[in-house]
């Protein structure tokens, strides 16, 4: 276990605690829903979904949140602004837990997350993401409606290694960091994710999340899960549970790394990845209680709930 020099930031998103030296709050953990080919999802383009699947798998999370005692964020995945707007307004009416604005277009997550702020939404919101590709206009809107939250999604094919996805927050030449233009966007809570091609990367990914918390103290983690869940040999040539030991595995290297957060995946993935990393977030906090006089912050912290 360790500790780290660097002053750790903690946000506070709608009362989830993310950040800090290990041991001292828990890891959060988000879950997808209404991601490409959910089955709860009829409709991508315009958000036509079963409401009532989609309440059980919700409150799910928020129950094993409860148990663990690990946070939970909803990943709230959609193609078009239409969509998403619908989403997030049944996400916001079923659970109190923040949720992330995740599209590949630029246009659909931003006015899905004007339209979050307008409602009174926007201390639970979490825009996903700025890149390497985000540009002038996208920055000048994300300041104009009043964003606070965001992702950081250091990811270049130039830039694989840990100390080359550094350099995408720094910044180099006449290439603006991440941080830089997060600032520029007006961004106070900075989330850096720090990307996932593969289940090979997933080793980047968590080295990764130690140097940027080493060098920046930023609050870092990844989503590790995409890569098992594109794992065909996994499934092809091992028994189904699996799969799931893969799963959380992958989860928990990147808290042994110092892991904020971490997108889990299928959000119907929730009752085998909460209770293996709060063992682990357990694990942590006992040692660095300990060694370094570092205590949980929280009286619901996995340490005082699952053992």
């Amino acid at each position: 276990m360790y500790v780290f020099e660097k002053e750790q930031k903690v946000w506070s998103i709608n009362g989830v605690k993310i950040g800090g030296p290990p041991g001292a709050h828990p890891t959060v953990l988000i879950g997808s829903i209404f991601y490409d080919k959910h089955k709860i999802v009829s409709d991508r383009q315009k958000g036509v979904f079963d409401k009532k699947k989609a309440e059980e798998l919700i409150n799910k999370q928020d129950e094993m949140a409860e148990k663990t005692g690990n946070p939970c964020i909803v990943d709230i995945v959609g193609d078009t602004a239409e969509a998403l707007i619908k989403q997030i307004d049944f996400v916001a009416s079923v659970t109190n837990a923040p949720f992330l604005v995740d599209s590949t277009i630029a246009a659909s997550r931003l006015e899905a997350i004007k339209h979050a702020v307008e409602v009174g939404l926007g201390e639970r919101a979490i825009y996903n993401s700025i890149d390497v590709h985000s540009k002038e206009d996208e920055l000048k809107a994300l300041r104009e409606i009043g964003v606070k939250s965001s992702m950081l999604l250091v990811f270049s094919p130039q830039a694989l290694l840990p100390e080359g996805r550094i350099e995408l927050l720094k910044g180099s030449g006449q290439e603006k960091g991440l941080i830089q233009k997060a600032q520029e966007a007006g961004i106070p809570n900075m989330l850096v994710d720090t990307a996932v091609l593969d289940v090979v990367s997933i080793s980047f990914a968590a080295q990764t999340i130690y140097s940027v918390k080493k060098e920046f103290g930023l609050p870092a983690g990844c989503g590790p899960s995409n890569a098992i869940t594109a794992w065909k040999k996994i499934k092809k040539d091992f028994p189904p549970e699996s799969y799931k030991a893969c799963l959380s595995g992958s989860v928990l290297v990147t808290v042994m790394m110092g892991a904020d957060f971490a997108l889990y995946g299928p959000i119907e993935e929730a009752t085998s990845v909460f209770p293996a990393c709060a063992m682990v977030d357990g694990l942590i906090a006992y040692y660095n209680k300990r060694k370094y006089k570092i205590r949980p912050e929280s009286p619901t912290h996995p340490l005082t709930k699952i053992f």
